[in-house]
């Protein structure tokens, strides 16, 4: 991560809950990171539970207050994975397990109902629909609230209302254009009064209340509205100009392109955030660092990438998933991985998957712009796949743009910094 050299005292606290563990950054006014905690998950199965969810947060919260005098904080906001959903009984608690941001609906026939009632171009349809992880968890006895992950965070952390982001609540089918849970979802199988208030991210929410108040945090803190962690990520590397681009190599690949237009079209997987006051069109893929991390490890990284020569490509069009289905640049569950024939140099067969996910990349941006989104002309890179300098320059060469360096790389700080851009305009 790169940051300024903190200029004054934290004002503001952003808070991620990614696929990861739990992180916390405070800034300043001028935006400049000042304390950074974090408290990891262990394993995969910890990120799929919300009580450790809520552990690390707690976690990475304290250590924070120990870095740094929390004080003069008057904002508090969280982001979390966008589309993960959890069902929640009238004490706030969790009823059954969550359904994560890439899990598809246990009931197919969800789905196909969404399809009848959604709009066309509604980010909630097709199979990897938010909106169908709700309906099915709704469908359980003693539900009061379906919440997004951030949401839910947010209350643990002493939020008065039951209160979501625009940018969480979009592939569960609410309406940017007239800012409201739309009638069809109440065709297709939920009711609204189960789904939480929605702002717009980034906006002041109630003041604070409970765990927080215990941190030093003055009493007239306010809680925020948050967003997902992809547009968090997006925000904390200072992209902000029409045609910057943010590629996120982690567990998944992630596109999004700041745009003066929204662009959806649910028969690629592509759905627009809305931040402040332009928009970002993306999407996700199934492909990224999960399947390099199964087929390779990461103990082997390092000597894989010395061997690769990006001069010479393999010309094996792999498409690297580990499993049937995709959701962007293609939406299709039952689109079919391509990772034969594999070579027996196992070098070789890395630099093929790489070339793989750098193909998958290029085609995401490039669908975008046929679609009437800004042309690229800049990207920025976050996650474990930007410290591979091979796979960045194979990435250059196939994107043919310039490659910026991000001001930081934790989706907190876009929080906290979207929080900030937020109170710069009610001034």
């Amino acid at each position: 991560m790169t940051s300024r050299q903190p200029s004054g005292r934290a004002t503001v606290v952003g808070i991620d809950i990614g696929t990861s563990g739990a992180r916390a950054a405070a800034l300043a006014d001028d935006a400049s990171v000042v304390a950074i905690a974090s408290a990891p998950f262990v394993d995969a199965d910890e990120g799929r539970t919300p009580t450790i969810w809520w552990e690390r947060t707690s976690t990475a919260l304290r250590e924070l207050a120990t870095k740094t005098s929390l004080a003069a904080v008057r904002a508090i906001g969280v982001d979390g994975t966008s589309g993960t959903v959890l069902a929640i009984d009238d004490k706030g608690e969790p009823v059954g397990a969550p359904l994560m941001y890439n899990d598809t609906s246990p009931d197919a026939s969800i789905v196909e109902d969404i399809s009848r009632h959604a709009p066309s171009d509604s980010p909630a349809r097709g199979a990897s629909s938010a909106l169908a992880r709700a309906i099915y968890l709704a469908r359980q006895p003693y539900v009061a609230k379906i919440v997004h992950q951030a949401d839910w965070l947010l209350m643990k952390l002493g939020a008065r209302e039951c209160a979501s982001d625009e940018n969480n609540a979009l592939k569960t089918g609410y309406d940017l254009d007239e800012e409201k849970w739309p009638d069809w979802i109440e065709r297709a199988g939920l009711d609204r009064r189960l789904l939480p208030a929605v702002h717009r991210a980034g906006s002041a929410l109630s003041e604070i209340d409970g765990f927080v108040r215990g941190l030093g945090v003055d009493e007239s803190c306010r809680f925020h509205a948050g967003t997902t962690d992809g547009c968090a990520s997006f925000l904390a590397t200072g992209a902000s100009q029409i045609g910057d681009g943010v590629t996120a190599l982690g567990s998944t690949l992630v596109l999004k392109l700041a745009s003066k237009q929204p662009i959806n079209a649910s028969q690629y997987g592509i759905y627009s955030h809305r931040v402040l006051d332009f928009w970002l069109p993306g999407g996700a893929s199934n492909t990224g660092g999960g399947v390099i991390r199964s087929l390779f490890g990461d103990e082997r990284l390092d000597a894989l990438t010395a061997r690769i020569d990006i001069t010479r490509p393999t010309g094996l069009n792999f498409y690297p998933l580990l499993r049937p289905g995709e959701r962007f640049p293609v939406s299709d569950p039952n689109y079919a991985p391509r990772l034969e024939p594999r070579p027996k140099d196992e070098a070789v067969f890395f630099q093929a998957v790489l070339e793989g996910i750098t193909g998958i990349e290029r085609l995401g941006y490039e669908r975008l712009a046929e679609l009437g989104a800004a042309r690229l002309t800049s990207v920025r890179t976050v996650g474990g796949g930007a410290k591979n300098p091979a796979w960045t320059r194979m990435r250059q060469t196939a994107l043919g743009v310039s490659f910026a360096p991000s001001n930081s790389t934790e989706a907190a700080v876009g929080t906290a910094a979207l929080i900030l851009q937020w109170q710069r305009t009610q001034r």
